[in-house]
């Protein structure tokens, strides 16, 4: 049987930031990934928001990755030359009832060490953006763009420079805990032994890891999955700034992103579904988004949404409870040596990816 001495399991952006760190720490790293490229998951499906660290509560994993992974990731992108733009975020008022949510935002911000956001007049916002409409707003500087799939080959590259591999179409069946190390089985039958294994698998982490033998299911969470359909516009966008409106329920409600290009884009919703697979983007739900958006553009054309594409959040709190913190276990936890689970780790894991790969190491390594 091959021997590795570590081997993370899916190349995401989140599962590429934590083999890079662990092959910069001088450890023998090898990445499977199930697809036949890196990142076709929930990395390359999203908003591609660098986020402020705004929303989470404090003290959580959320709360800490995110701010820490912003600086990190501004820097790493500048230093690589990935394409990123911090273009600022407004998160808009669109009613007088919903003032007083503003400085609460501003509040809970505060204490997660964020403390550049600005509260804006609407005679202020419409000077950034004319043809946006509101009561007030907050301006976030530090919330930003990034071109997500060049920043995940250059993560791939630091970890093959520093002797790591990324091995792709080598889904793991399942694993079995010895004395010695894990016991890995991929599709194609091939048996590998690590001393230690990241379980970074994403939307199916869940799942990979009740087919690990000698984990207590007890420690697996249940999956859910939180769809957010995207849909474009047709035509370029009056706006230089991502426009946010108050964040409700399970997501931060139908936003308004730009690409690097600037093409806007707006979602995600959400819309809970039984299958991670399931990224059809049905077009009568572009009918709901029409009354959303206009809440803050009036000016949005009928037949101006195009259906672009979905993404699947992998949640593990049901519909209707309060949203989950990262899972992040390790053996103290589950009680088996050398095992590495991450689950939950939706948004803002892009942003949070740098910041998550020291943290795994610093923490398990």
């Amino acid at each position: 049987m091959n021997q590795v001495q570590c081997v993370v399991i899916g190349a995401g952006v989140v599962g590429l930031a934590v083999a890079r760190a662990l092959a910069l720490s001088g450890r023998e790293v090898l990445v499977l990934e199930a697809a036949s490229a890196i990142g076709t998951g929930t990395s390359s499906r999203n908003s591609e928001v660098i986020h402020a660290g705004i929303y989470y509560t404090a003290g959580s994993l959320k709360a800490r990755l995110c701010v820490s992974g912003n600086a990190l990731l501004y820097d790493y992108c500048a230093e690589r030359g990935i394409g990123h733009r911090r273009c600022g975020k407004l998160i808009v008022a669109t009613t007088a009832q919903q003032l007083p949510r503003l400085q609460d935002i501003v509040a809970k911000a505060r204490l997660n060490g964020i403390d550049n956001l600005s509260l804006l007049t609407r005679a202020q916002v419409q000077t950034l953006e004319p043809a946006l409409t509101c009561a007030a707003a907050i301006y976030s500087p530090s919330t930003g763009i990034v071109d997500s799939h060049a920043l995940m080959l250059s993560l791939q590259g630091d970890l093959e420079n520093a002797a790591g591999m990324v091995v792709l179409n080598s889904p793991v069946l399942h694993a079995e805990v010895g004395p010695t190390g894990i016991d890995l089985v991929t599709v194609d039958g091939t048996q590998l032994r690590a001393k230690t294994v990241v379980n970074a698998a994403g939307l199916q982490a869940p799942e990979l890891a009740r087919n690990f033998m000698g984990l207590d299911p007890r420690h697996v969470p249940q999956a859910y999955f939180a769809k957010g359909n995207y849909f474009t516009l047709a035509g370029r966008a009056p706006f230089k700034h991502l426009v946010y409106p108050l964040p409700e329920g399970a997501g931060l409600g139908v936003h308004l992103t730009l690409d690097l290009g600037g093409q806007a884009k707006f979602g995600p919703d959400v819309q809970w579904v039984g299958s991670p697979f399931d990224l059809t983007v049905d077009a009568a739900r572009g009918d709901a988004f029409y009354a959303e958006v206009r809440k803050y553009w009036p000016g949005l054309q009928d037949g101006a949404l195009l259906p672009g594409y979905a993404g699947i959040r992998p949640k593990i709190h049901a519909p209707g409870e309060i949203g989950a913190d990262f899972l992040i276990q390790g053996p103290r936890l589950h009680g088996v040596a050398g095992l590495v689970n991450l689950f939950g780790i939706e948004s803002p894991g892009l942003t949070s990816a740098l910041a998550l790969g020291e943290y795994v190491v610093s923490s398990f390594f």
